[in-house]
C-alpha cells in the first residue's frame, strides 16, 4: 500500500492469542518462497511459481514495504497479510477515484483450517481501522475459494459485485467496521 504520510511503518508487532504480526525479516525468505511455490496456494492466485524463479527473484528480506505483515507462529512465518492500493484499472471499486486499500492474505497449507487466518486478519483490521479511520477497505477473491469467501464474511466484508477476472469469477466486497461480525 502506498501508505499515507500519517501511517508510520513498520508498526510495532501485534500480538494475538497465538500469533505475532510483524515486519518481514531475512529469516522469512524460505517460507516466502514456499508460499508462492505451493501448488495448493497457487490454485487461487494463478498457479504456483517455480522455485528456481523465486530463488532468483525474492530479495533477502521479502515483503519489506508498507502494508505488509508477516504472520508468525512460534517464531516461524506461516503466512502474510497485505494492505495494497487497488489498481484503478481493475474492476471493482467503491469510490469514484478508486485506489481503495485492499486486504490480501496468503497462508501456508499446513496452517489452513486452524483459525490462524481469522485471528491474524482480525488483528490486522484493528490496526487498519486505528491507522486509517474512514478509509474504505475492499477484498477480492475467486468465488471458487470457499475458505476465503467464508473468512471475508466472518471479518465483516459484504458483497458489492461479482465479475470475471483472471479467467475466473471473482467476488468483490467492502469491509464495514460496524458489521456485527467485524472484529
Amino acid at each position: 500500500m502506498t501508505a499515507p504520510g500519517s501511517v508510520a511503518w513498520p508498526p510495532a508487532a501485534r500480538r494475538t492469542e497465538r500469533l505475532v504480526l510483524r515486519a518481514s525479516e531475512a529469516r522469512d525468505r524460505a517460507a516466502f518462497i514456499e508460499l508462492f511455490a505451493s501448488p495448493e496456494v497457487g490454485t487461487y492466485i494463478g498457479g504456483p511459481r517455480r522455485r528456481d524463479d523465486l530463488d532468483g527473484a525474492v530479495p533477502a528480506v521479502p515483503g519489506r514495504r508498507p502494508g505488509f505483515f508477516v504472520v508468525d507462529l512460534d517464531g516461524v512465518m506461516i503466512g502474510m497479510i497485505t494492505f495494497d492500493r487497488r489498481d484503478a484499472q481493475r474492476r471493482g471499486h467503491v469510490r469514484p477515484e478508486a485506489q481503495e486499500a485492499e486486504l490480501g492474505f496468503l497462508f501456508l497449507p499446513e496452517a489452513w483450517g486452524r483459525g490462524y487466518a481469522s485471528e491474524a486478519c482480525a488483528s490486522a483490521l484493528e490496526w487498519f481501522a486505528a491507522s486509517l479511520p474512514g478509509e474504505p477497505l475492499v477484498l477480492s477473491t475467486r468465488t471458487a475459494n470457499d475458505r476465503a469467501m467464508r473468512l471475508a464474511a466472518k471479518l465483516g466484508f459484504t458483497e458489492v459485485e461479482r465479475f470475471e477476472e483472471y479467467g475466473a469469477e471473482q467476488w468483490f466486497g467492502v469491509w464495514s467496521r460496524d458489521s456485527p461480525s467485524a472484529l
